[in-house]
C-alpha cells in the first residue's frame, strides 16, 4: 500500500484527554478517533492490527474445537428475566425499547442468548460436547470510561460457551479453553499471569483471569514467586494474623471525645488497630447492614457482594439520617445492643478477645467486646482486602503486580441451562441440565495491551506478527528519480513475495516521515536515501532502530527471512 493513498491522520502533540500510553499512542499514530465518550472508530491501521488478533483467536478456537457463528448484538429482555440478570447487571447494560414497546439490551455478554439458541437446537447427548464462539461487539455503560479501548463503551470481544453432560466433562472443556487462551496469548507476545478470578455476575464456580502485566493496568494481581498461586485482589483469600488471645474481660463503655477513626481510637484507647472492630455502614439493595472487619483492615466489596448475592452497584454507603435511624451514630458504630437490622461479621472479629467497638452514641465505645456473649451476627469466612505482607495458606508471600484483563475464563456449571430450562435427554431419555463453561477474550482490550508492554518514547514497536504491515519503503527524495525507481522497485517485490509492506511516497519532509514511521511502529523498514544510486540502501528493524547500509538484494532477503520465520 502507497501511503500518498492511505489515511494516516498522525499527531505530533499529546491529546489532552488521553490518560495512557496505548491511548496515546493509538491516537497520534491515526489508529483510532474518539467518536463519542468511550466510543471509538477503528481507522485502516488500527482495524488491521484487530483483525490480526481476530485472525489468532481464531486459529486458536477452531484449534480446540470450537465452532464459530455470529450472534446479534441486540438480545431481548426475556432471557435476561430468565437468569435473574437484568436486574443484576445494573446501570452498565444499555437498555432500549423497539417501537412496539418491547424491552431490550445491547448485549455485555452473551450466556443468556447463546443458552437460549442451543436449548431450542440440542435435544440429545449424540449432539455433544459442543463448544460455539464469536468475535462481537460488546456494550457496557461504563461509569467512568477511561484509558482508551481498555475501559470502552462498545469494544470487541471473543465468546464463547461450552456444552457438555457432567461436571467432568465441563472440566475438560474448560481445560481445553486455557490450553487455548495460552496460546492465543503466547502469540501475540504478551507477558502475562494467569489467576484465579472473581466470577461475580457472571455466576459458576471456578473462574481463571489471564493479566497482561502493565503499570497502567487497573487490575491488581497477587501470586507467589514460586508460581503455586495467583489471584485477583478483589478474589484473593486473606489468612488474617490474629492478635494475641486474652481472658476475657467484662464489657464496658467508655468516653471517646471526637475519636471517630480506627486510628483515633487506637491511640486514645491504647490498643492496637487489629483489636478494634470497624464498621462499614452499608444500604444493601436499599436495606440497612453494619458489617465488621478488623480495624487495620479495609473491606472488599466485591466479597461482600459475593456473600449477600446483591450485586455491587446496590451496594451503596449509609447515609448520617440513615445510621441514626438504625438506633447508631456516624463515626461510633458498634454491634453491641444494635436491634432489628442486618449485623454481617468477618469470621476474624469472633476469634478475637475483647474487641473495641463503637457505643452507637456520640462520643462512646466498648471496650472487652466478645462475640457470642456482647453481639451476633452473620459469620462470613472472609471479607478482607489483600494487602502488601499477606501470606497464602501455606506461608507463601504474596507479590503484587498491575495488570489488564485480557481473557477470562469461567465454569458456569447448570447456572444458566437451569434459569433458561435448556435440557437435553440422556442415554436414558431422561431430562438434563447442560453443564455450562463461558471464555472470553477481550479483541480490542488486547490491542492496548500488546501497545503497554511494547512501546518507547518514538512510538509503537509492534511485534512483526501484530503489526498492521510487517515492513515499510521510504523513499527520502520523491523528486530524486533513482530513489523513487529504486523504492518503487523494492516495494514491487516485497508485495509479489507476500510481504505487508507500506511505500512511502509521499511528498513530505524526511523527517516527518520518520517520525511517522516511528510512531506507527513498522517493525522491518528500508529507507532509500541518497546512496540509491550505488544500489544501497538503509535497513532497520524498530525494535533496536540500529541502521545499517546494505545492498538493496541483501535488505530484501533479510525482510523475507524474518516474514518466513515469523509463518513458521
Amino acid at each position: 500500500m502507497k501511503l500518498s493513498n492511505y489515511y494516516i491522520p498522525t499527531l505530533r502533540e499529546v491529546p489532552a484527554d488521553a490518560e495512557i500510553a496505548s491511548h496515546q499512542l493509538l491516537l497520534r499514530a491515526g489508529m483510532i478517533r474518539k467518536s463519542a465518550t468511550g466510543i471509538y472508530t477503528y481507522l485502516p491501521l488500527g482495524y488491521r492490527v484487530i483483525r490480526k488478533i481476530e485472525q489468532i483467536v481464531r486459529e486458536e478456537m477452531d484449534r480446540a474445537g470450537s465452532l464459530e457463528i455470529l450472534m446479534s448484538a441486540l438480545q431481548p429482555k426475556e432471557i435476561w428475566e430468565d437468569s435473574g440478570r437484568w436486574s443484576i447487571f445494573g446501570p452498565e447494560m444499555f437498555k432500549l425499547k423497539d417501537r412496539n414497546d418491547r424491552e431490550y439490551c445491547l448485549g455485555p455478554t452473551a450466556e443468556e442468548y447463546f443458552t437460549s439458541l442451543i436449548k431450542d437446537e440440542v435435544k440429545s447427548y449424540k449432539q455433544l460436547p459442543l463448544n460455539i464462539y464469536q468475535i462481537q461487539t460488546k456494550y457496557r455503560d461504563e461509569k467512568r470510561p477511561r484509558f482508551g479501548l481498555n475501559r470502552a463503551r462498545e469494544f470487541s470481544m471473543k465468546d464463547a460457551y461450552s456444552f457438555d453432560t457432567s461436571p467432568e466433562t465441563m472440566e475438560v472443556a474448560y481445560q481445553k479453553m486455557y490450553d487455548a487462551y495460552v496460546k492465543i496469548f503466547d502469540r501475540m507476545g504478551l507477558d502475562y499471569r494467569i489467576v484465579l478470578g472473581d466470577s461475580g455476575a457472571m455466576g459458576g464456580s471456578t473462574s481463571h483471569e489471564f493479566i497482561a502485566l502493565s503499570e497502567t493496568g487497573e487490575g491488581v494481581i497477587c501470586y507467589t514467586e514460586n508460581g503455586t498461586y495467583g489471584a485477583t485482589d478483589e478474589s484473593a483469600r486473606v489468612y488474617y494474623d490474629l492478635p494475641e488471645a486474652q481472658e476475657v474481660k467484662d464489657l464496658e463503655k467508655v468516653d471517646t471525645p471526637n475519636v471517630t477513626t480506627i486510628e483515633e481510637v487506637s491511640q486514645f484507647l491504647g490498643q492496637e488497630e487489629k483489636r478494634c472492630a470497624k464498621a462499614v455502614d452499608y444500604m444493601l439493595d436499599g436495606k440497612p447492614a453494619f458489617i465488621f472487619i478488623p480495624g487495620d483492615r479495609e473491606l472488599n466489596e466485591t466479597k461482600l457482594a459475593a456473600f449477600t448475592g446483591i450485586p455491587e452497584h446496590a451496594i451503596e454507603k449509609m447515609e448520617d439520617d440513615q445510621i441514626k435511624a438504625c438506633g447508631s451514630y456516624p463515626g461510633f458504630t458498634g454491634p453491641v445492643g444494635l436491634k432489628d437490622v442486618r449485623i454481617i461479621v468477618d469470621k476474624s472479629l469472633t476469634q478475637i478477645q475483647n474487641l473495641v467497638a463503637g457505643g452507637n452514641e456520640k462520643d462512646k465505645h466498648y471496650v472487652n467486646v466478645n462475640y457470642g456473649r456482647d453481639f451476633e451476627g452473620e459469620i462470613a469466612e472472609d471479607l478482607l482486602m489483600v494487602r502488601e505482607g499477606d501470606k497464602t495458606e501455606d506461608g507463601e508471600t504474596l507479590l503484587f503486580r498491575r495488570g489488564i484483563e485480557v481473557g477470562n475464563i469461567f465454569q458456569l456449571g447448570t447456572k444458566y441451562s437451569e434459569s433458561l430450562h435448556a435440557t437435553y435427554l440422556d442415554e436414558n431419555g431422561k431430562e438434563q441440565f447442560f453443564h455450562m463453561g463461558s471464555y472470553g477474550v477481550g479483541v480490542t482490550r488486547s490491542v492496548t495491551a500488546v501497545i503497554e508492554q511494547n512501546h518507547d518514547d518514538k512510538g509503537i514497536v509492534w511485534p512483526l506478527n501484530l503489526a498492521p504491515y510487517q515492513a515499510i519503503v521510504i523513499i527520502v527524495q520523491t523528486k530524486n528519480e533513482d530513489q523513487v525507481e529504486l523504492g518503487e522497485k523494492i516495494y514491487d517485490r516485497l508485495e509479489k513475495a507476500g510481504v505487508e509492506v507500506l511505500l512511502d511516497d509521499r511528498k513530505e519532509r524526511p523527517g516527518v516521515k520518520f517520525n511517522d514511521r516511528d510512531l506507527i511502529g513498522i517493525p522491518l523498514r528500508i529507507t532509500v536515501g541518497k546512496k540509491a544510486g550505488e544500489g544501497l540502501v538503509e535497513y532497520s528493524e524498530r525494535k533496536d532502530m540500529e541502521n545499517t547500509d546494505l545492498p538493496v538484494e541483501e535488505a530484501i532477503q533479510k525482510i523475507l527471512d524474518q516474514v518466513e520465520n515469523m509463518n513458521k
